[in-house]
């Protein structure tokens, strides 16, 4: 009789049990699912505090052009908490089956997702930081958590890249997977830093 096979839905379970199984070591969520969650969450502030804006504006084009593009990246980046998983896939085998040749293979594709949630998450950050220059003083502190959560979500999954990276042989790939991350970083920091400056 043929192994019944279950596929696991992690974006579809309640906080609690999602949250107990970021936490397991034999899980196969890992950083990229959380990264993908805590993005969900950034891109629902800036979804909240654009609504906000737009309601005390009423025919503010870009506010409602940033709560539309709010709303995709927070759907996006809940999508993003299986498809990490699934990501994964290759390298859990090759590792099962102690193939190093397979599992060096699979170690680039693994950090798929978590390489889009930082180009996503530097979008969140553009679009908070036109709102944070017209938003109104009630949705200042959901555009400044956005942000929060949003560079945080960047930098979680950039460790993750990183730490991947650095277990391939190839000496070119570790430097510039390092590198480029860095890059992003030295661009984005100071439009974060700008954003909280603006919603002071």
């Amino acid at each position: 009789m043929a192994e019944k096979l279950t596929i696991e839905i992690f974006r579809k379970k309640q906080p609690e049990e999602l949250t107990k199984n970021l936490a397991d070591p034999e899980s196969r969520v890992d950083v990229g699912s959380g990264a993908a969650l805590s993005a969900s969450v950034a891109a629902a502030f800036l979804t909240r505090a654009a609504a906000v804006t737009a309601a005390a504006d009423s025919g503010n084009e870009r506010a409602d052009y940033i709560l539309r593009n709010g709303e995709t990246l927070r759907a996006y980046m809940i999508h993003l908490i299986d498809e990490d998983v699934k990501s994964r896939g290759p390298l859990r085998k090759a590792m099962k089956e102690e193939k190093p040749l397979e599992i060096e293979a699979a170690r680039q594709p693994a950090t798929a997702v978590a390489g889009e949630i930082v180009t996503m998450m530097t979008k969140c950050l553009e679009l908070l930081d036109e709102l944070a220059g017209f938003c109104p003083a009630d949705a200042r502190y959901l555009a400044a958590a956005s942000a929060d959560l949003a560079i945080g979500a960047m930098k979680a999954s950039m460790r993750y890249i990183v730490d991947m990276g650095s277990k391939c042989s190839d000496e070119t790939y570790r430097y510039i997977t390092r590198r480029e991350n860095e890059i992003t970083l030295e661009q984005y920091l100071p439009v974060y830093e700008g954003i909280l400056e603006k919603l002071k």
